[in-house]
């Protein structure tokens, strides 16, 4: 009993380092962002009270961002892109997973296989030739040239698919005998049960195109056409950095996926756990 109490003491307390460890940069940056530049260091060692709470409380920094450096523009952009993609990416890569599940064709396993090894291959490696197709085709500078490439996503492709592996071919077989069409069968059968995965595919999308940083730097070289990720680098300059305005950028930035995450981590817990992939 004794040793039941130690060990359940011990978990709680490796949960709590834990937590602190993945909560500390984010409560650093709040504090950060609520400071004036010549006080965000001054009580960060030794640790104290006013390590986290600022002495001067200002939220200047705040209305810098969008008074002087128009971060609401990336800030519109990134959510834009990031919504559309999410949207036309669930259809697609749905679709796709819906012909490799249910449907038999001469290079299915081949396709599928290749599909696979796409989402393995770094990005960087494809990032030229892939800017050189967008040039050519007059996308830079465009939320077409942002939203296109990324649509087709392996990773995404293969959670449709280890998910519709797992539900009942009866609901189609009956389906398909009340004379519904295979149309039919996806929007009324299929998509209503697989609810988790959409939410997790769609969060997945949301997050790697809001954190996104390479692409977007390749193709939107415009100030209007800025994203998030690269529109922070405004506030580094060669021989300063606003460290406050910096900071009150990405606590904002992060915002976004945190309240769209929250609310629907338990489906993406469940789309995860019945899509056979493991943590």
């Amino acid at each position: 009993m004794k040793q039941n109490k130690l060990l359940r003491i011990g978990q709680v307390a490796l949960l709590l380092l834990l937590t602190g460890i993945a909560v500390f940069p984010l409560l650093w940056a709040i504090a950060s962002s609520l400071r004036p530049d010549t006080e965000i260091y001054q009580y960060a060692l030794p640790f104290q009270w006013h390590t986290f709470v600022p002495v001067e409380f200002t939220f200047d920094a705040y209305v810098k961002v969008f008074r002087d450096f128009k971060f609401h523009r990336p800030l519109f952009n990134t959510l834009i892109v990031s919504v559309v993609t999410v949207l036309l990416s669930c259809v697609l890569n749905s679709l796709a997973a819906f012909g490799f599940t249910f449907f038999d064709f001469k290079g299915k396993k081949f396709l599928f296989a290749l599909t696979l090894v796409s989402f393995m291959v770094p990005f960087e490696s494809i990032a030229i030739s892939l800017y050189k197709v967008i040039n050519r085709l007059d996308w830079v500078d465009t939320y077409q040239g942002l939203i296109i490439p990324t649509i087709a996503d392996g990773l995404v492709l293969f959670l449709f698919v280890q998910f519709f592996v797992g539900v009942p071919k009866s609901l189609f077989e009956a389906a398909r005998i009340d004379g519904a069409n295979w149309g039919q069968v996806y929007f009324r059968i299929l998509i209503p049960v697989s609810k988790p995965v959409f939410i997790t595919a769609g969060l997945m999308t949301f997050i790697n195109q809001w954190n996104s940083f390479m692409w977007p730097l390749l193709v939107a070289h415009g100030k209007e056409m800025r994203l998030v990720q690269v529109a922070l680098s405004d506030f580094t300059a060669e021989h300063v950095t606003l460290w406050s305005c910096l900071y009150a950028a990405s606590v904002i930035s992060a915002i976004f996926p945190l309240l769209l995450f929250l609310p629907f981590q338990k489906y993406y817990v469940q789309g995860i756990a019945s899509s056979g992939i493991k943590g």
